[in-house]
């Protein structure tokens, strides 16, 4: 491991840090995959654990001397991986990174299952279609991760669960749930229904049933459809699915936020049969 200080992000070196966006990064290495800067000790680690491979780490130095970093780098001792140490006035120039713990890593993204790969090895399964905030995105993976959700599929339009705010408030677990994007245009419901899935849409529908209601508990496999904060599933999804679902409200609140609402989804449906 090269250790190497840096005074300036100007330095050409640390440019994957400084001069792209997360989306320019995901597509930096088009069509071998692109990277993605991963914070804090907890996230990086369970990344490289789910198979993502550092290239490099950008640390503070009073970081750089803790046990915890000491730790997470001692893996990477022997291999030809830079690690960039700076002071944090000169980490805090980096705009929109407010550095939790200490440290950054740019890694190679790990390959994901195909869609028919995490339906044969899952029997409850979130869908998210077209969730576009990286906090709801994060969040909606902790509850999962936390309540035994076996996995997460997204549509194209969802945001990356590894642009680095969806990994941190997700605490990492978007690298321990298993995950995948729906091909564009392609027809969820009917994927689902072929791998003997029924589904469920959440949406403020008169027909809709309660979370709590006996035919949902009854599925061997279930998929429940999440939707976008602005306008909610499409009509076209709902309209396809067996179920449509509501969460019973009171004080006249008609919904929750997609994050909220997925935890109490998960936790109905799952997490009140975790011993």
């Amino acid at each position: 491991m090269e250790v190497i200080t840096i005074n300036d992000l100007n330095d050409k070196r640390v440019e994957l840090y400084t001069s792209y966006n997360e989306a320019q990064l995901l597509h930096l290495y088009e069509p071998n995959g692109g990277v993605f800067i991963a914070e804090t000790p907890m996230v990086i680690t369970r990344a490289i654990e789910r198979g993502a491979r550092p290239i490099s780490f950008l640390i503070e130095e009073k970081a750089f001397e803790t046990k915890v970093v000491k730790e997470l780098l001692k893996p990477f001792e022997n291999d030809e991986i830079q690690t960039f140490i700076a002071e944090l006035s000169v980490i805090n120039q980096l705009t929109g990174f407010n550095l939790t713990r200490g440290v950054l890593a740019v890694m190679e993204r790990p390959s994901l299952p195909e869609p028919e790969e995490l339906f044969a090895n899952a029997n409850c399964i979130a869908v998210l279609e077209d969730v576009m905030n990286p906090t709801n995105v994060g969040a909606i993976f902790r509850s999962a991760a936390a309540l035994g959700v076996d996995g997460i599929i997204l549509t194209t339009n969802c945001t990356d669960p590894f642009y680095r705010r969806a990994a941190r408030v997700a605490m990492g677990t978007v690298f321990q749930v298993p995950w995948t994007y729906f091909p564009k245009d392609a027809d969820i419901n009917k994927a689902l229904h072929k791998a003997s899935f029924k589904t469920a849409a959440l949406a403020l529908k008169e027909d809709a049933i309660s979370l709590s209601d006996d035919r949902l508990k009854a599925c061997d496999k279930l998929a429940v459809i999440f939707g976008t904060e602005s306008t909610g599933i499409k009509q076209s999804t709902i309209d396809s699915c067996d179920y449509t679902v509501i969460i019973p409200m009171q004080n006249q609140v008609d919904s929750l936020n997609v994050a909220a609402a997925s935890a109490v989804t998960f936790w109905e449906l799952k997490g009140k049969f975790i011993e």
